[in-house]
């Protein structure tokens, strides 16, 4: 099975603290999946208090709608991330990367003024693609 692979030229800067890649590739033939934004809303539909514990649970959210479709973390190539902080990118992109496991995938930040509740303090989407 050919594998998404991961660019990030030598003759440019590195991911800032590796934390993404610049860009993924994905292989002739993959099976892509498109991800609508998920927020951390638990299954019981709660949510919770703080940014960690939403993201912890958009990130649980993510890996049951990739196994849904046969899918991994690792066939993850594109995450889009809103933050309501700038700050809040470093705790969000730290609790991130724990799931990707040294194949992080090409990777957007974007700092909003709100969110469509109040109560979300994060939303992600993200797309996806398994090689054949």
């Amino acid at each position: 099975m050919t594998k998404n692979i991961r660019h990030n030229p030598a003759g440019m800067a590195p991911p800032t603290q590796n934390l993404y890649s610049h860009g993924v590739e994905v292989p002739d033939g993959a099976r892509r999946l498109y991800v609508a934004g998920q927020v951390g809303v638990r299954p019981d539909g709660t949510l919770p208090d703080t940014l960690e514990g939403q993201t912890e649970q958009m990130m649980e959210n993510f890996r049951m709608i990739l196994a849904s479709a046969g899918m991994e973390f690792s066939d993850v190539v594109k995450i889009t991330a809103y933050c309501l902080k700038a700050e809040d990118i470093i705790t969000y992109a730290g609790l991130r990367n724990r799931y990707f496991d040294g194949n992080p995938p090409a990777t957007t930040a974007v700092v909003v003024a709100g969110l469509a509740l109040a109560d979300w303090k994060i939303e992600a989407d993200l797309v996806a693609a398994r090689p054949a």
